[in-house]
């Protein structure tokens, strides 16, 4: 895969959790997320537990709780939406401070938030202890489409080329004393936009013809065999068999 690509929501740290294969992380968020998503609505304690899980996870990372916080502001939207569903729902309705709300809105809306702001919380725990090109290679190693993977991986490689090659178009044209700031240069900007596609259109084209002189005959060799021992499985597996024992007394309660 290459030499590694930290990236924003990566953490460096020597915790056990960043010790961990990649792909049993993937697995174990993955399987986590499943659970979290079975869970009936109306086991609101369930979903403490979870939030309680996490936090030993994140204690175990050594990843700080602003730091996961932060990064959790991704979901803004989502909950926007949850926000807005108690007064767009129809059914049964509710008073609340002296306002009618709909009470499959009210669940609904804590439905989405709790278990959205749990998956999400996950994925950035998962991001927080492993890097990009190990997560390459983790869903390599679970069997993951080789095509599928190799447009990940370039994807991540050549975002920072395209970037910077917005970042010298944009001051090439302020060099010149190019400023927008109205509908008018909105041409100047669309043909600024196509040339970047051009310029990136015609670079991977350059690395695909290198890549076939070098041997390349549509996959990836593998440089870095990832293995797990059953231990680190165990111990990747006891988020999601945890949050599998909540769930099940969430449904038997």
């Amino acid at each position: 895969m290459g030499a590694g690509h930290a990236h924003k929501l990566y953490r460096h740290g020597h915790s056990p959790v960043h010790g961990l294969p990649p792909h049993t992380k993937l697995a174990a968020v993955f399987a986590f997320v499943v659970v979290v998503v079975s869970t009936p609505r109306e086991a609101m304690w369930a979903f403490g537990l979870y939030a309680v899980l996490l936090g030993v996870v994140a204690y175990a990372a050594r990843v700080p709780a602003g730091f996961l916080l932060r990064r959790l502001l991704i979901e803004v939207p989502f909950v926007a939406f949850a926000v807005l569903m108690p007064f767009v729902a129809e059914g049964e309705r509710v008073d609340v401070l002296g306002v009618s709300l709909s009470v499959n809105g009210l669940w609904g809306a804590w439905n989405v938030l709790a278990k959205g702001t749990l998956g999400v919380a996950a994925s950035v725990l998962l991001a927080a202890t492993t890097e990009l090109r190990e997560l390459l290679l983790g869903l390599q190693r679970l069997k993951l489409p080789p095509l599928l993977v190799q447009i990940a991986s370039f994807m991540i490689r050549y975002g920072d080329v395209i970037t910077d090659e917005m970042r010298r178009m944009r001051i090439a044209r302020e060099s010149r004393g190019f400023e927008a700031r109205g509908v008018r240069h909105w041409g100047v900007l669309a043909k600024s936009a196509g040339a970047l596609f051009i310029r990136s259109y015609e670079r991977g084209e350059r690395v695909h013809l290198a890549m076939v002189s070098r041997g390349y005959a549509g996959a990836m060799p593998v440089i870095d065999e990832v293995t797990a021992s059953r231990a680190q499985w165990s111990y990747a597996l006891a988020l999601p068999v945890s949050a599998l024992a909540v769930c099940l007394l969430g449904w038997s309660l």
